[in-house]
């Protein structure tokens, strides 16, 4: 089983971007991290980072076609307006998973709202880069129960 990682715009800054905000991890680190996960639990990642909203789109659009069962997704600043990557999210024919490294319930007031979320089949926030992981498992756990 193959799970899609997608990095939405400025997460290549990660390590030095408002790491009172975001953390010390690099993108770099995060995605190794995903792989040692994926790896425990016997499933590949694939990991891609995207700054335009177009490019991420196209991104979403092909993790299906190339074969991924499921899609764990950070939009980044997307999350929070666009309605183009929440509707390419709700064409897919697989699930995906949101995640963020901050409780965006917990910041400025227009980072609070996700357009994106209601297109996943969960969200994971606040938690740092182990985010990703615990959204990783949680997407797995989700496929595997698919699968019975």
């Amino acid at each position: 089983m193959r799970i899609a990682v997608l990095h939405g715009p400025n997460l290549n800054a990660l390590g030095t971007r408002e790491p009172d905000v975001y953390g010390r991890t690099t993108l770099a680190e995060i995605d190794a991290a995903l792989a040692s996960e994926a790896s425990s639990l016997g499933v590949e990642v694939s990991c891609e980072q995207h700054q335009g909203e177009g490019e991420l789109i196209g991104a979403i659009h092909r993790v299906a076609a190339q074969g991924a069962a499921g899609l764990l997704v950070n939009p980044g600043a997307y999350t929070h307006y666009s309605y183009a990557v929440a509707d390419a999210l709700r064409s897919l024919s697989i699930p995906a998973v949101e995640v963020h490294l901050s409780n965006i319930h917990a910041r400025e007031e227009y980072r609070r709202h996700s357009v994106t979320a209601a297109s996943c089949v969960g969200v994971v926030a606040g938690f740092g880069a182990d985010s990703y992981t615990v959204g990783l498992r949680a997407l797995f756990t989700y496929l595997s129960r698919k699968r019975r």
